[in-house]
């Protein structure tokens, strides 16, 4: 029998499930109503098959490299920027001039001193976000953003330009960052120490900043194109200059790559319809899933993305089917977003067994 304690906590839970639940319904069905109406309902409903419809497709003969963590990827970044004898295309979130790319005992070398010690030869072009709209404590701020820039161009032809194209609340989070043509960076991982250093590694020893844990791809061949592309139509959209489209490398390797990008409607002219491929990557990837799905990520959110998850384990594809996320013990933001999603997962296992949420401290 229970008690009148347990029966009210029984109450609020559900009480609170029902309510959760009903949310998630509305911003899943006001999601499909957007995307619809610009007719992008099938990224929530693609054909079948991995790679996604329409422009660009998939590429053949290239090579990729994951560098995990500041300390892998930046020497790479830099040796690459280095070499540099045409043009450099760098978009970013944030940039901290002063932060500390390269050191050793010989030199130290700080973002801003990097580009500037580049040849006078090498085209360069730096695309930031053009920094929060609105007043502390939401940052980077424009007038911050704006300094930035002045420094990055100070001393030399480098042109640099802020992008304020985006929907309320949002930002430009791509890090991307293409050299001669030839060889691109596609990832997760700023030059900034803000919110966080880094320039971080594998171990994440305990030290005086708050550390960052992600990864950059290295990538070379016909796909490099299709990331300058991108890039050069950003370019245009924010400063009206045209920007010769880049030709496609030669083969390097022999891995298939496909670029996928998430670009809101109505921000660039040549794209009224926006671009919503990841989201459609996500959903063909994860619903084709037979055996195993590991996730790992920052934020566990996307009220999607946990149903296609929810509906594998409670209707699991096959019997040896489990799915193993890693998240953050300490998130730099919405927590009970997580708890909630993690919460709906574990009611959707049942106690099967099949999933499994851990962490790294």
């Amino acid at each position: 029998m229970k008690s009148s304690g347990n029966r009210r906590n029984d109450l609020v839970y559900r009480m609170d499930k029902a309510l959760g639940d009903g949310l998630e319904r509305v911003i899943r069905a006001h999601h499909r109503r957007r995307l619809g109406r610009i007719g992008w309902s099938d990224a929530f409903d693609p054909s079948a098959g991995i790679w996604c419809a329409g422009a660009p497709p998939p590429r053949k003969g290239n090579s990729i490299e994951v560098l995990i963590d500041g300390a892998e990827a930046f020497p790479a970044i830099v040796e690459a920027l280095r070499a540099a004898c045409s043009s450099v295309y760098f978009a970013g979130w944030h940039v901290t001039p002063d932060f500390v790319v390269s050191s050793s005992d010989s030199e130290v070398v700080a973002a801003s001193k990097l580009f500037q010690e580049l040849g006078e030869e090498v085209d360069i072009r730096i695309l930031l976000w053009a920094g929060a709209p609105l007043p502390p404590p939401f940052s980077p701020s424009r007038r911050g953003v704006r300094s930035i820039c002045d420094e990055l161009g100070r001393g030399r032809r480098t042109r640099v330009a802020v992008d304020s194209k985006e929907r309320p609340l949002h930002c430009h989070h791509e890090k991307i960052i293409v050299i001669d043509g030839e060889l691109a960076f596609v990832g997760g991982i700023d030059m900034t120490n803000l919110a966080g250093d880094r320039m971080d590694s594998n171990r994440h020893p305990a030290r005086g900043a708050i550390g960052w844990h992600d990864a950059t791809t290295r990538l070379r061949g016909p796909i490099v194109a299709d990331v300058a592309r991108h890039f050069e139509m950003r370019w245009g959209e924010v400063t009206g200059e045209w920007v010769p489209p880049t030709q496609e490398p030669a083969v390097a390797g022999n891995v298939e790559v496909q670029v996928v990008r998430t670009v809101p409607e109505k921000i660039y002219g040549s794209m009224p319809r926006g671009d919503f491929r990841i989201l459609e990557a996500y959903v063909r990837a994860l619903r084709a899933a037979r055996h195993f799905i590991y996730l790992e990520n920052q934020f566990l959110w996307s009220s999607e993305i946990v149903k296609i998850l929810a509906d594998k384990l409670h209707d699991p594809p096959s019997e040896d089917f489990r799915l193993l996320m890693l998240l953050p013990a300490k998130p730099s933001t919405g927590m009970d977003d997580t708890l909630g999603q993690l919460a709906v997962l574990e009611a959707a296992d049942g106690g099967a067994g099949r999933m499994l949420a851990c962490t790294l401290y």
